[in-house]
């Protein structure tokens, strides 16, 4: 088997990466586990045994390293005087930031963790429903509900 180049990878998928990073972490931390997540890649790359879906592998490191996040700020408090961040409308300067829906994303980051990650890989990462499933760690037909009821609560709470 012959590996593109890394650099091959990153230029076809960086925006892949950047997208579901902010959309599971919020704007704030987005960058930081997009940069944690292609770390990991470029670490085990080498070690790839296929190329077979290399997007799927690229945002299943960013979920992860997503989730990563989640985990670690129940364990820490993040002390902030910031109010944009304490209410959940910080934006992130860059070519994209004029196109952010704070109203949207404040509805979003309160959906319950799994119909939150469901809706945002499937609207952001623009993942079918087997690959949010093996992500989610659940089923094809569990993750149509998860974004549906996701989608409905968004709906409810407009």
């Amino acid at each position: 088997m012959n590996l593109p180049p890394f650099q091959r990878l990153v230029d076809d998928h960086w925006r892949d990466v950047a997208r579901l990073a902010r959309g599971l972490a919020g704007p704030v931390d987005g960058d930081d586990v997009a940069q944690q997540a292609w770390t990991q890649a470029y670490a085990a790359y080498p070690g790839l045994t296929s190329t077979r879906n290399l997007r799927g592998w690229l945002l299943t490191i960013t979920h992860r390293c997503a989730m990563d996040l989640h985990r670690s700020r129940g364990r820490r408090a993040v002390p902030t005087d910031d109010e944009t961040v304490l209410a959940g409308t910080a934006r992130v300067d860059g070519p994209e930031s004029g196109l952010v829906d704070e109203d949207l994303w404040g509805r979003v980051s309160r959906l319950p963790e799994r119909q939150r990650e469901a809706v945002v890989l499937k609207y952001v990462g623009d993942l079918d429903h087997p690959a949010i499933a093996e992500l989610l760690g659940t089923t094809p037909t569990m993750s149509r509900r998860l974004v549906s009821d996701g989608l409905k609560n968004l709906r409810e709470s407009a």
